[in-house]
Order: structure tokens, then C-alpha cells, then sequence
């Protein structure tokens, strides 16, 4: 899971995105209205963190342009300001949830898995991405070979997703770095080798490609037997 954490006030944004890497959440951070605007056109994201207070832009502003333009993508509004009245006009706004601040960083934990819950509960067999006989269902990181369980770790799971997203193509280091890190995280050199190398062993040798010199591809089903 990726999610986008708009919070100019630096301890706590730093607190935020260390306490969601810990639970296994892809976080990246900004810190004002124009940053979160270029993030949302670069980058998908499956749940966002709203501070209302940014520096450059309405908070208000910037929910009502994520509702417009991502109209299922899940926001907790973060914000000081603590009347109902104010709590209701969030709501009314699109937000899914809010906080108060100062906030326990356990109740946030709780608040996005409260979210990832509901979205679990809405999901189709539209959501469902397969490939012969693995079928994956993102929102739960569920995975299947044949019909029976696979365990992944959560980077095994987003590696494969992306490589299952864009079977038709070769998929590049970079492109599945931009998938494990957030932004400011340090790289592992070889980490998109070792998560492949899992994925083999636990999913079999022939299902990934390594296009050399470029980058990692599904082996077509005609070819995986």
C-alpha cells in the first residue's frame, strides 16, 4: 500500500511516515499544497493523509480537488480544529476520516486500517489481476497459485503486482524501486534482484524474465508450464 502524507510541520511528519514504514505502508512525504498537487499527477497512491493547515493552500482546497478528480481514493483529514461544526464540514468536504491534534500515532494506525477494511468489503472480481493460474487481489495482498495460498512479504506482493499490471512490457529496476521506496528512502543496490529471486522460488523459475541489461518481464503463459 502507498500513501501520500501532506504535513508541513517536520517532527510530526517524520513521526507519521516511520510509525506507517513499520506496519509495511510505501509513505511519501511532502510538505505544501504545490508539492501534494505534482505528487497526485505522478504517482498513484491507495489512501491519502491530509493536513488542513499547509503553508500554500487550503486544506479544503486540496480535498475537494482530490474528490473531484480521485473520487474513491480514501483521505483522513489531519487538522487542530476541534468543533463539530468544523467535523461535519469535513465530512460534507469528501474526507473519510479526521483526526484532531495532536493525535496518538496508534489511532492513526488504527484509522488507516479501519479504511483499508472498508475498501476490502467494496471489492469485485473486477479487482481481481491474473496471470494463468495466479490470481492476485490487491486490496488484500492476497495471493494464489493453482487455487491454493501464497505467503508474500509485502515488497515480494508489490513486485509481482507490478510485473502482473504490466505483463506486456518489461518493467525496469527503476520502475520497481518507485514501488518498494518512498520518497527520501535509501535503496538497497540489489534489492529488486533478491525480491525476484524470492518470487522464484516461491512461485517457480520461469514465471519472471530477466530482460538483461533493461529489466524484468512475465513470461508469457504460453512458455511458463
Amino acid at each position: 500500500m502507498r500513501l501520500l502524507l501532506a504535513e508541513d510541520y517536520v517532527p510530526l511528519g517524520e513521526a507519521v511516515r516511520e510509525s506507517l514504514r513499520r506496519t509495511g505502508k510505501t509513505v511519501d512525504w511532502v510538505l505544501n499544497g504545490a508539492e501534494f498537487t505534482a505528487a497526485l499527477l505522478t504517482q498513484s497512491y491507495d489512501l491519502i493523509i491530509l493536513d488542513l493547515g499547509l503553508p500554500d493552500t487550503s486544506g479544503e482546497a486540496l480535498l475537494q480537488r482530490v474528490r473531484a478528480d480521485h473520487p474513491n481514493l480514501p483521505v483522513i483529514v489531519i487538522t487542530a480544529r476541534a468543533t463539530i461544526n468544523d467535523r461535519v464540514s469535513l465530512l460534507d468536504l469528501g474526507a473519510d476520516d479526521y483526526l484532531v491534534k495532536p493525535f496518538d500515532l496508534d489511532e492513526l494506525k488504527a484509522r488507516v486500517r479501519s479504511i483499508t477494511r472498508r475498501s476490502e468489503s467494496h471489492e469485485d472480481e473486477e479487482s481481481c489481476i491474473a496471470h494463468g493460474p495466479l490470481r492476485l487481489v490487491p486490496q488484500r495482498r492476497a495471493a494464489t497459485l493453482n487455487g491454493e495460498p501464497v505467503v508474500l512479504t509485502n515488497k515480494e506482493f508489490w513486485v509481482l503486482e507490478t510485473l502482473m499490471r504490466k505483463k506486456n512490457q518489461v518493467v525496469t529496476r527503476a520502475q520497481l524501486e518507485e514501488t518498494l521506496y518512498g520518497w527520501g528512502e535509501e535503496v538497497d543496490s540489489n534489492a529488486i534482484e533478491v525480491y525476484v529471486h524470492f518470487l522464484r522460488r516461491k512461485l517457480g523459475p520461469n514465471l519472471i524474465q530477466t530482460v538483461r541489461g533493461v529489466g524484468y518481464q512475465l513470461t508469457p503463459m504460453r512458455d511458463h508450464a
